[in-house]
């Protein structure tokens, strides 16, 4: 019996070292560029270079979206070009994603979405923000900052690291978890009216997680639209899915 405790408590303790150590390889899943003829503007902030796709150049106001894990932001292009006529739209690649340098990590890519932000809100009358999947607490930190005109949260979390807890019950999550992503925390911060935009079938946020999160808004803030048969990879191919993004912002 001892042998066989001494056993679990080493597969348990290697299981933990290698989730710590590979954690960030399961979190991000960078994308490679896209060839493409569209306008794009580079931002030099911590010695990295964060490149954005411009769309719909010369409008007042403006748009930044923060797409999620895995997403080529580029191939928003034409839709939202299209249902944002009167907007400039910045599409950010993160570090590490899309062509833009360095690694990332929650840390720099909050810096990165603070210091776009500031650049852009200099040039526009106001400036709206579109996050989708791990994009939403991206876009929640700066909502949380700074003043901002809308906020759009497409399939958003409560936290990485609840989402991440209810995965691994066993382990502390507190401890091991180098990134985060807390948006639920962030909440008391947010004064923009806001749009949450879930999907029905999302296998992979649970409902509990954007329920929490949606819960901790004052109703009078926030208003919460199910896409109905899409889950969380295909909500965007979904008339409603634009229909609200246009009507919304």
């Amino acid at each position: 019996m001892k042998k066989i405790m001494i056993s679990l408590l080493l597969i348990y303790l290697g299981a933990g070292c290698l989730l710590f150590i590979k954690q960030r390889d399961f979190l991000y899943y960078p994308v490679d560029s896209i060839q493409h003829t569209l306008d794009q503007e580079i931002f030099k902030n911590d010695d990295e270079s964060i490149i954005a796709t411009v769309l719909n150049k010369g409008n007042i106001n403006a748009i930044i979206y923060f797409g999620g894990n895995a997403e080529a932001v580029d191939y928003n292009a034409e839709s939202f070009s299209a249902i944002f006529p009167k907007h400039t739209v910045f599409l950010v690649k993160y570090r590490g994603y899309g062509g833009s340098t360095g690694i990332p990590e929650e840390e720099g890519i909050y810096s990165d979405a603070l210091y776009i932000f500031d650049k852009v809100k200099l040039k526009y009358k106001s400036v709206s923000i579109i996050g989708r999947s791990l994009g939403s607490s991206v876009a929640t930190l700066v909502a949380s900052k700074r003043s901002i005109n809308k906020l759009v949260l497409i399939t958003p979390f409560d936290s990485i690291q609840d989402m991440a807890q209810e995965q691994f019950p066993i382990y502390p999550m507190s401890l091991l978890l180098k990134d985060k992503y807390d948006s639920l925390s962030r909440v008391n911060s947010i004064t923009a009216e806001t749009l949450v935009i879930a999907a029905e079938n999302d296998q992979v946020i649970g409902k509990n997680h954007t329920g929490r999160l949606v819960n901790e808004f004052p109703s009078s803030q926030i208003t919460l639209e199910i896409i109905k048969g899409k889950g969380h990879n295909d909500i965007s191919n979904s008339k409603k899915y634009y229909s609200l993004l246009g009507q919304f912002i």
